[in-house]
């Protein structure tokens, strides 16, 4: 599924306060790729899933959450690719009950019918993946995996990631991103023309997360972070965004995520109100996918009796 180059559609948003403005706003539809492979997780496991291939690796090994994007992602790619895939996965209380856990958790069990295998590990352990001593004992359990960091961020994801702007892009002022781990904004950033600015949405409180950005980017002049729209840290939503997220479905037919594009273009739009952007702007927003996700929100939100997220 990666042999080719995918380029995705720019979808024009009409709202009046964008009228209003006078700005243009369009959204990269990169969730259209693949109803699991999508966005972001397409462009970051594209040269890892060829990088594997290379050196004759059979399983990949990834870490992740329980309604992580990436973790069924690579199951999905993985399974696509011919390879056996394992998921740590963040919590061991999950894995005290498997079936319980499966039959509760959509993004596990989808990842899980992908063929994907589950170490589930305590918090504490979980934190200490990147360490030697652990990347180890996971080799003596699992054998020789080709391992893919937590969210998919590394120097082969940012190559991936360089390729969602095109030529066509070029006319756009502004790009726009949820970020998680930075390698999506760190290949829009290396891939960017002069004149484009970069503005980085966080889904997370991470004070080091523009110095891991760094670490990828070959420019430090043409990015920021808008770091006020991240509702509390990672997977926290309120009834604000919610609401947001739904009217704007009704209003655009796009659906989008509450763990980043809701965030995401909750912000861009607040700072259009705000004249954040010079009149006669035209901006793109990068729609990442992630919309597997919502269906855990939702379970979440249904026992809260709270309003759902429209599908």
């Amino acid at each position: 599924m990666f042999k080719e180059g995918i380029t995705t559609q720019n979808q024009q948003i009409n709202l009046s306060i964008l009228e209003e403005k006078g700005v243009e706003l369009f959204v990269k539809r990169e969730d259209a790729i693949h109803p699991f492979v999508s966005g972001n997780k397409f462009r970051k496991l594209k040269y890892n899933l060829q990088e594997a291939q290379k050196l004759k690796k059979k399983i990949l090994l990834t870490f992740g959450g329980a309604f992580s994007n990436h973790i069924v992602a690579t199951a999905v790619a993985g399974k696509k690719s011919g390879f056996k895939t394992i998921g740590v996965i963040r919590g061991e209380e999950l894995g005290l009950n498997i079936k319980e856990t499966l039959k509760n958790n959509a993004t596990l069990r989808e990842a899980h019918e992908n063929g994907m295998h589950f170490q589930f590990v305590p918090r504490d352990v979980y934190r200490q993946k990147t360490s030697f001593g652990f990347i180890e004992k996971l080799k003596n359990r699992w054998g020789d995996f080709y391992l893919i960091p937590e969210g998919g961020t590394n120097c082969l994801a940012v190559d991936g990631c360089q390729e969602i702007l095109t030529e066509e892009d070029s006319q756009f002022n502004y790009i726009c991103s949820a970020v998680g781990t930075g390698g999506t904004i760190a290949g829009l950033v290396n891939s960017a023309k002069k004149n484009q600015k970069i503005l980085g949405f966080p889904a997370l409180k991470a004070y080091s997360l523009a110095d891991d950005i760094k670490k990828y980017t070959t420019r430090n002049d043409n990015w920021k972070l808008q770091k006020k729209y991240h509702f509390g840290g990672y997977g926290k939503y309120n009834e604000e965004l919610i609401s947001f997220i739904n009217q704007f479905k009704e209003e655009t037919s796009i659906p989008l995520d509450p763990v980043y594009t809701g965030k995401m273009l909750f912000g861009v739009l607040d700072l259009v109100g705000k004249d954040y952007f010079e009149k006669g702007s035209k901006i793109l927003v990068i729609h990442t996918g992630g919309l597997q996700g919502i269906d855990g929100v939702n379970a979440q939100l249904k026992t809260k009796n709270k309003e759902l997220i429209l599908v």
